[in-house]
């Protein structure tokens, strides 16, 4: 899957991109409500070497794209089939450099028409920590609803976390 949005490339990851990867997932912040910590130049070879691999989206494979914006990438979008009959996930994760600016929401935006055209699924969720405000925020601004709040049901670092389930269909969309 490539394509491209008013100011985005989103296409699979290529080897080049790993130092802009490296950037958005070795941050506290990014990582904060992820389900990995923070990455360390240790992991690097091997967290990356995962995206690079990633670059089909089919019943067994998930699907891992690179947000560009000048030459730059700055997010990673992510897709796989769940359990239920035509359902994906999707996941995201963005620099902070270029939080408040409309990119996650337009890329997220983006890859959610594609889905719903190009795979033609029945379903997108997205499952979240309840404690990322920004991140339930754009699931709204893109027109998924929420469907349930599930209370300490993660364990995740360390402590129990409160989960939210964000979903749509494709006549949800706007």
């Amino acid at each position: 899957m490539n394509f491209n949005t008013e100011r985005l490339t989103i296409r699979p990851f290529e080897s080049n991109d790993s130092l802009d990867v490296f950037k958005i997932y070795n941050n506290d912040d990014t990582c904060k409500y992820l389900l990995h910590d923070k990455w360390v130049h240790e992991d690097l070879e091997g967290e990356f070497n995962k995206k690079l691999t990633n670059c089909s989206l089919s019943k067994d494979s998930m699907l891992s794209l690179a947000v560009e914006n000048g030459n730059r990438v700055i997010g990673d979008l992510s897709v796989w089939y769940t359990d239920m009959k035509d359902t994906v996930e999707i996941g995201y994760s963005f620099s902070n450099e270029v939080s408040g600016k409309g990119l996650a929401t337009e890329a997220v935006s983006s890859l959610v028409y594609k889905l719903f055209d190009e795979f033609s699924v029945h379903r997108i969720q997205a499952n979240l920590d309840a404690r990322n405000i920004p991140s339930q925020k754009l699931c709204e601004r893109i027109g998924m609803r929420k469907e349930a709040h599930f209370i300490q049901d993660f364990w995740n670092k360390n402590e129990w976390t409160d989960s939210i389930v964000y979903g749509m269909l494709s006549s949800d969309l706007k």
